[in-house]
């Protein structure tokens, strides 16, 4: 690892800090190094705050050091006033005259128009550092700008003979088959991303309550696919999780139902999702081939009978043991972003 690949590395680090707050900005990581040595470090606030690069600025004690400073960037600085002036424009006021970036940002309203613009100062750019790192750090802005849908990660649990639940359940006592340990780890996963969708069935039959209550993290937003109107006593409703019900008014469902729901979450300018049942819902984004990633809880227990999980026929790309139940990780690998 050569000293450019050091420190992006660090900012990657940096950048995972602020996955899940800064949406829908995606969250950059940041430092400033003088003589191999880190001045200042900083990541993406929450939307309407600082960007990573301002944040690491600001953070350096001695600002005399900025100018003599290279500053490292997992994301091509922005170059256009939003709700925060550009980045570059702190970057150039600022002296400094050497940045080095992971990738370029294919938002149109940046997209090589922030390079140019350094360069243009005199300032020395090198692009392209641990390419594929921060391709996958920045997955879900990158698949949300270019694939024009919200970055879809399939969640569920099944049991050894393939049921994610018995037919007859009691709403009140909610039947787990994953264990204590994985649920925890949904809800730090529900922290990391920006919505939840869910089937009515799912709703009315187990009544979650789809937070991060064993996670430290704000609530996803709630989305519900349901073709009629949706009662509100519900736990969700009773709780800081904004829901929005997909019904006949935004969906037709006698078309595309897939699509419509995708450009409904680009619309609401929501950048992840994730989907968590019910079987329905889930085969509906396998079978359009609409997902990017699938997260499976697997238990040697058998039903015998019950609800069907959905059927796959992808290859893993990890498995993790976690106490009784077999994580199971696949990746759509038809979903690429290796043209930036």
């Amino acid at each position: 690892m050569n000293i450019h690949e050091k420190y992006i590395s660090r900012c990657i680090e940096l950048g995972k800090l602020g996955i899940g707050n800064t949406y829908p900005n995606p969250s950059v990581g940041c430092c400033l190094v003088v003589d191999d040595k880190i001045i200042g470090e900083g990541f993406t606030s929450i939307a309407g705050g600082n960007h990573a690069e301002v944040n690491a600025i600001n953070s350096v004690k001695n600002k005399s050091l900025i100018k003599d400073s290279t500053i490292y960037v997992t994301l091509e600085p922005c170059c256009h006033h939003g709700k925060t002036p550009p980045c570059v424009d702190k970057i150039i006021s600022n002296g400094i005259k050497k940045v080095v970036i992971g990738i370029k940002d294919p938002n149109p309203l940046v997209c090589g128009q922030g390079i140019k613009k350094l360069k243009e100062n005199g300032i020395e750019v090198i692009s392209g550092i641990l390419k594929n790192e921060c391709i996958e750090h920045h997955k879900r802005f990158l698949c949300y700008i270019l694939n024009k849908r919200p970055y879809i990660i399939l969640k569920w649990a099944e049991t050894a003979d393939g049921f994610i639940a018995p037919k007859q359940k009691n709403i009140d006592e909610p039947y787990w088959i994953s264990n204590t340990k994985s649920r925890q780890l949904v809800h730090k996963w529900r922290s990391e991303e920006q919505a939840i969708l869910v089937g009515a069935k799912t709703i009315r039959e187990d009544n979650p309550r789809l937070t991060t209550r064993d996670w430290e993290g704000k609530n996803c937003d709630i989305y519900i696919l349901s073709k009629k109107g949706f009662e509100k006593d519900y736990q969700i409703f009773n709780q800081d999780s904004k829901v929005t019900i997909l019904n006949s008014e935004e969906i037709d469902f006698e078309k595309n139902v897939t699509r419509q729901i995708c450009d409904k979450f680009y619309d609401d300018k929501i950048v992840s999702i994730i989907i968590e049942g019910g079987t329905k819902t889930l085969s509906n984004f396998l079978d359009s081939n609409t997902w990017d990633e699938m997260r499976i809880f697997k238990t040697q227990e058998k039903l015998v009978d019950g609800i069907k999980s959905p059927i796959i026929k992808y290859k893993a790309i990890k498995n993790i043991t976690i106490g009784n139940n077999e994580l199971v990780y696949y990746k759509n690998k038809g979903v690429t972003f290796s043209n930036i």
